[in-house]
């Protein structure tokens, strides 16, 4: 199964986790990066990928989230398809970056998108191409097909 992470998810393991909605999310994501390592998962990266982290002030973040482009089965590099998919979903009141990033993800045909970007997954429905989610959701959806399938 391809999946595609973009950078709010990629970050989340980083953020405070003072509430418990973010304390849960970044050890779901965790606990995907796992998964993605153990074979289980194809990871996407993308040239969006990229550019957002290389945009993080903080080294050590930038660095960890960085390795994450040579365990990715696949990398997404700009194209004029991308570009214009992007600009059809920013029609759609999403902001030109995740716009990019769900073109990259649907491009490189992937199942699934993972974000914490809650104003992005209030758009999930616009989509149908890709199921936008979050970590917590998806780790409960895998276990359920998981589950379904013994």
């Amino acid at each position: 199964m391809r999946i595609y992470l973009d950078n709010c998810a990629f970050n989340r393991p980083f953020d405070d986790k003072e509430q418990l909605t973010i304390k849960m999310e970044a050890v779901a994501k965790l606990y995907i990066q796992d998964e993605i390592r153990s074979g289980k998962y194809d990871l996407v990266w993308s040239y969006m990928n990229e550019y957002e982290n290389s945009d993080n002030p903080y080294e050590e973040k930038r660095e960890a989230i960085k390795t994450w482009e040579k365990i990715a089965k696949q990398v997404c590099p700009p194209t004029d398809t991308i570009l214009a998919r992007g600009n059809e979903i920013q029609k759609a009141h999403v902001k030109p970056k995740d716009s990019l990033h769900l073109s990259c993800a649907i491009e490189s045909g992937c199942e699934y998108f993972i974000t914490t970007d809650v104003p992005l997954l209030k758009k999930r429905t616009l989509f149908t191409e890709l199921k936008i989610i979050n970590p917590i959701d998806f780790v409960r959806e895998m276990e359920a097909k998981d589950a379904g399938s013994k």
